[in-house]
């Protein structure tokens, strides 16, 4: 995957279109919650800033379906990112238009401009070409720097890559060189760690892993679909009845491949969905049928950690239990745990996975965190993300 980056346009005195993931959480206020994209997205900021570059920004903000909706405004971003860049950042009235024109018109060297949410305009999902074009025609260079969004083929990534001279952004760099070096050339043993609620989710990723791994874990309440395609009780845990043939071809896929798939051996129940339910750790040959399965159990825990330690390489995606609640927390925060001390090359591919990292503290541990959750699983399934195959191919020999 050789694009262009950055580096290799020349953007003094250009204006510079920069696609980025500005989709930060919002309170009640219209305060930002999390403003670790805006963060991220610095680096390309500040490297256009030191190079002189007209910047014109733009994002889009959950999903306002194509209508103005005013508490989904960017202005609170704006706000942040000029606290956090010391400039002044101009909030545009909108990311079309001929106010916006004019305004763009008149950016000086150094100056940056953030567009309204592109999402404002049902065009932009739509991945409109004259959308598209009008976005195109405000700028001389694309740059694509949201590695939140390269899975979705939309008009502000892939579209307006068709008009203009367009590079990857040093987010999307890093993205790319972590999550594919981890998947095509592993330092090994290569351990995939997989949770989170549903099979069907990640069939894709599953097979593709199966392909690549030495092991693969398995926990969150995708592991009781598992267990019944081995003839286990489950409860009232969680599964997927009508993937329970598909867990078992994936359980003889495993074998077939030499790969190592662990399931959990032991469980934490619970008598209800709920903190303070009555809860005991059992055998998963023991789970009583009115019981729910919540978290991974602690000889499970001690399994998956001794892999862990003996692992080159990790990719994380999905929690092992209901993290949010205390009482099912532990599996989760033991594997986080292993990770932060393992030397090894450590990816969380976003999503809740990148939540429970966060939560307990252990980011900085971390190799390497994705900023997106669904891109970087389309990433780990193996399939194309238009995002970046929109981006110029790199000609040098660099």
């Amino acid at each position: 995957m050789n694009k262009q980056t950055i580096m290799d346009l020349d953007v003094k005195g250009k204006k510079v279109l920069v696609r980025v993931d500005f989709n930060v959480p919002l309170d009640e206020k219209q305060n930002i919650t999390n403003d670790k994209r805006i963060i991220s997205a610095l680096p390309t900021i500040n490297y256009l800033l030191d190079n002189r570059a007209k910047i014109i920004l733009m994002s889009h903000l959950d999903r306002p379906k194509g209508k103005v909706i005013p508490k989904l405004s960017l202005k609170p971003v704006a706000k942040r990112l000029s606290e956090l860049l010391g400039k002044e950042v101009k909030m545009m009235p909108d990311c079309i238009g001929k106010e916006v024109e004019q305004q763009v018109k008149q950016l000086k060297e150094c100056e940056i401009a953030l567009l309204e949410n592109t999402r404002f305009h049902k065009e932009e999902t739509n991945n409109d070409s004259e959308f598209a074009k009008t976005l195109a025609n405000l700028a001389d260079i694309f740059v694509n720097d949201a590695f939140g969004t390269v899975h979705r083929a939309h008009s502000s990534n892939v579209g307006v890559a068709q008009y203009l001279p367009s590079a990857i952004g040093f987010l999307i760099e890093k993205e790319i060189k972590y999550l594919n070096e981890a998947i095509e050339n592993p330092e090994r043993p290569f351990t995939a760690i997989l949770g989170g609620v549903k099979v069907s989710d990640k069939i894709d990723m599953i097979t593709n892993l199966l392909e690549k791994v030495d092991n693969l874990l398995i926990g969150g309440a995708m592991m009781f679909t598992f267990l019944r395609a081995m003839d286990y009780q489950t409860g009232r845990s969680k599964l997927e009845e009508d993937k329970i043939d598909l867990a078992k071809e994936l359980l003889n896929k495993a074998k077939n491949n030499g790969v190592n798939l662990i399931l959990p051996k032991d469980v934490v129940i619970a008598d209800k969905f709920d903190n303070d339910a009555d809860i005991k750790e059992v055998s998963v040959n023991n789970i009583p049928s009115e019981w729910i399965g919540l978290d991974i159990g602690s000889g499970t825990i001690a399994e998956f950690q001794n892999v862990i330690k003996a692992s080159k390489t990790i990719v994380w995606n999905g929690p092992m239990g209901v993290f949010e609640m205390e009482n099912f927390a532990k599996g989760t925060l033991s594997i986080a745990k292993a990770l932060a001390e393992v030397k090894a090359i450590t990816i969380i591919g976003g999503g809740d996975s990148a939540s429970a990292v966060e939560k307990f503290g252990l980011s900085e541990a971390m190799t390497h965190i994705s900023t997106g959750g669904g891109a970087s699983l389309a990433f780990l399934e193996g399939k194309e993300l238009p995002g970046i195959s929109a981006i110029q191919d790199d000609k040098s020999s660099r």
